[in-house]
């Protein structure tokens, strides 16, 4: 399978009581290239229908935030 990670982070709730492991990129191990997602050790690798909807969420939500212009 062939991957490129774009995000690992051990990631860390505000209160400092919870935390996830998080690991997001690019899949090629189907027959479309598509978005993988690992959250604690359990991996999928999304259809394109659900990535884009996954890729415009994020977006919406960096868009809010103003992380993104």
């Amino acid at each position: 399978m062939a991957t490129t990670m774009f995000f690992e982070e051990t990631v860390k709730c505000q209160s400092g009581k919870e935390e996830m492991d998080i690991e997001f990129g690019r899949s090629s191990y189907h027959d479309e290239d598509s978005i993988y997602l690992k959250v604690d050790g359990k991996s999928l690798v999304m259809n394109r229908e659900t990535a884009k909807k996954f890729v415009e969420a994020a977006t919406g939500v960096g868009f809010y935030f103003g992380f993104i212009k």
